[in-house]
């Protein structure tokens, strides 16, 4: 049973996702606010956070901002009743793992969650990963460059592991979006750019400067050696 952190000021939404979700076998707790949402936190770390943008005091990406850089690891799906495409491409830059707008269908909000966990398990196989300064733990979500250790989101881990184990070899869109997302892209759907551009500003660009992600124009993106 998956534990999971509700964070919407939405009362009868939380007790409707709740009685849903518990029957999914997902084990909820809900916070209706950042406050009693940063003590949960701080008092046992979910398997995975559900957040609404507006809070009733302060911004849910602002918590979210709180929680990339105090748990970068931890699985992050934004909810919006707006559902504005500017929440979405915040939410995403700020590193949230996906985003649904309200009102959410709940099986598609199970869905979602169900493939946001397991991308957040480590494989068998996922050991440490090379390629020239980068040295890439999968299983940690740790990139060390230099000696320097950056933490990864669970999306930016699974996108970096695909494209590193077939560098200079581009890989499509909708192939990347089922391995980094667990879902194929919609129409106008900029997730996977938006968690590439994420990665890029991460990692930064090799020591020459040149890109470490590449775009290829209509196929997808490639690890440059």
């Amino acid at each position: 049973m998956s534990d999971l952190l509700l964070i919407d000021d939405d009362v009868e939404l939380c007790e409707l996702l709740n009685s849903w979700l518990s029957q999914e076998g997902f084990q909820v707790r809900a916070c209706h606010d950042g406050s009693s949402a940063r003590k949960a936190l701080a008092e046992q770390a979910p398997a995975a956070v559900v957040l609404d943008v507006m809070l009733p005091d302060g911004s849910g990406l602002e918590l979210l901002k709180q929680l990339r850089s105090e748990h970068a690891e931890l699985p992050v799906l934004m909810l919006s009743a707006r559902g504005e495409p500017l929440d979405r491409i915040l939410g995403l830059e700020l590193g949230a793992d996906d985003y649904l707008a309200k009102p959410c269908d709940p099986r598609e909000l199970t869905a979602r969650l169900r493939a946001v966990l397991r991308r957040s398990h480590p494989t068998a196989v996922a050991g440490q990963m090379e390629l020239g300064d980068l040295c890439f733990s999968p299983a940690r979500g740790v990139v060390s460059i230099d000696q320097h250790d950056i933490n990864l989101t669970v999306s930016e881990s699974r996108l970096l592991e695909a494209l590193m184990r077939q560098p200079g070899e581009p890989l499509e869109k909708q192939e990347l979006a089922q391995i980094a997302l667990g879902r194929k892209l919609t129409l106008y759907d900029r997730s996977l750019d938006m968690h590439v551009s994420n990665l890029r500003k991460k990692i930064g660009p090799h020591a020459d400067g040149r890109p470490r992600i590449m775009a290829l124009r209509s196929r997808g993106y490639f690890y440059a050696q």
